[in-house]
């Protein structure tokens, strides 16, 4: 962890008996709206504690990417409610937008708060504690849209900082229901995310991931305000920032790899050489079908580019499979992307059918038998394992900086660190802290990961 990570709770502040917890659950933005809220809540005298401790104001910061993930939120209110049934219950995050009713009818439920009103809680908590709240508090995302307006000292319990740069997304895949849980694209203005980054640059983080919903949409909204910052001229100036620090990307659309942030990924080594592409499928015409941007042609000409400009950058993916109408040659040109492009990290996930998209509405008939999804869904990721395999051994020898995490399951022995490239690395267990540097030469494979030694 940076130095400093509890500052943000300093016991002056403390009011005895006012302690709180949130849950997160989904994407990069979540974790740092949620680390906003706790931030708020801390400087108002609140005392933050575990989500397993007991305390007098539970937060569950929910997703609703699948319908797992609405199942996973309704377990986590109720286990809020079981460990202190007399505590103030908050349900707020994407779940709540979309499906407020369902979340309010959970016994031992204070609030429902919908994405507009998220990052407010901790103005509403005093009206909440009195009565003088309605249930259900959720709004138009067209008319209000919650954005940071304040800035994060700390991530507490992380050793990296996430920064959110943009909210929304205005694209509508037919697969998707974020865009109405979380409303249109919106940018942050690029000085109050270089003043976040600085911050937390400053608090000691070397490592800080921007994210976004639809990050590379960013400043496309902020045009009609004569700002010509797009996502590659956030970061040229936010890479002028003093200090010793690299900055990782959370997610990108294939139709946002510019050249302008080709360029940067060759030039400037602060910026991670991994990318996590929203990928989705390697058949042009299943895209066409799911609303994405991007053709599979375009997926090829800018991964080539980038593998010919920017040596050893490694890629990750979300790769959805079984998507209705897919055949069995549709995969295989996912396959052949996978294998081609050498995507080594795959994030496979099975179709699943979510209410109130237009996926949805495709007749049965055209859906792909579970049984088929996840075969193909097996095949992909054994495909990657082997890119994985031949990627680690053609790292062995090479030595690398690496910022020590912790965490995972690393051999006895050995604490597990992260390369800028995304590797997993494991080091042999000494004095170096949480959250630092520590140079280091790989010397054999473990697992998905790296055996390494310090260098002298």
């Amino acid at each position: 962890m940076a130095s400093g990570a509890e500052s943000s709770c300093g016991s002056s502040l403390k009011r005895p008996g006012k302690r709180f917890g949130v849950t997160t659950l989904g994407c990069k933005v979540n974790t740092f709206e949620s680390e906003f809220i706790r931030h708020t809540l801390c400087a108002d005298g609140w005392e933050a504690v575990g989500k397993q401790e007991s305390a007098d104001l539970y937060i569950i910061n929910t997703c609703t990417v699948t319908g797992e993930a609405d199942r996973q939120a309704r377990q986590e209110v109720r286990r809020a409610i079981r460990r202190n049934p007399d505590a103030l219950v908050v349900v707020t995050g994407c779940y709540a937008q979309l499906n407020p009713q369902a979340c309010a009818h959970i016994p031992g439920v204070d609030l429902v708060l919908g994405n507009d009103r998220k990052l407010d809680i901790h103005r509403l908590l005093a009206d909440l504690e009195h009565g003088r709240l309605s249930k259900i508090m959720v709004g138009d995302l067209d008319q209000q849209v919650s954005l940071p307006d304040a800035l994060v000292s700390d991530m507490h319990g992380h050793t990296r900082a996430f920064v959110q740069v943009q909210q929304g997304c205005s694209q509508g895949c037919t697969f998707c229901i974020i865009h109405r849980a979380r409303g249109p694209s919106r940018s942050l203005h690029p000085h109050l995310v270089a003043r976040q980054l600085q911050r937390l640059v400053l608090t000691g983080y070397k490592e800080i991931v921007i994210c976004g919903i639809d990050l590379g949409a960013y400043g496309d909204d902020l045009k009609d305000n004569g700002s010509q910052h797009g996502l590659a001229g956030l970061l040229v100036d936010l890479l002028r920032t003093e200090g010793d620090f690299r900055i990782r990307l959370s997610s990108i659309d294939p139709a946002h790899l510019d050249d302008a942030l080709i360029d940067l990924l060759e030039n400037d080594p602060r910026l991670c050489r991994h990318l996590h592409i929203s990928l989705q499928s390697g058949s042009t015409m299943i895209l066409k079908r799911m609303k994405r941007r991007y053709t599979a042609d375009l997926v090829y000409d800018r991964i080539r580019t980038l593998r010919r400009r920017v040596p050893g950058l490694v890629l990750s993916a979300d790769i959805m499979v079984g998507f209705p109408t897919e055949t069995e040659d549709q995969f295989r040109d996912t396959e052949a992307m996978v294998r081609d492009l050498e995507i080594a990290f795959p994030h496979v996930f099975c179709y699943s059918e979510r209410a109130g998209t237009p996926a949805a509405r495709i007749p049965s008939r055209w859906h792909v038998p579970p049984v088929i999804r996840r075969q193909r869904a097996k095949r992909l990721q054994h495909k990657a394992t082997l890119i994985r395999a031949r990627l680690l051994r053609g790292r062995v020898g090479e030595v690398h900086r690496v910022l020590m995490e912790g965490g995972g399951k690393p051999p006895a022995g050995y604490r597990r660190a992260r390369a800028a490239d995304y590797l997993t690395v494991y080091t042999p267990a000494g004095a170096h802290e949480l959250g630092c540097w520590r140079q280091v030469r790989y010397e054999g494979i473990h697992g998905d990961g790296l055996i390494a030694r310090p260098m002298a």
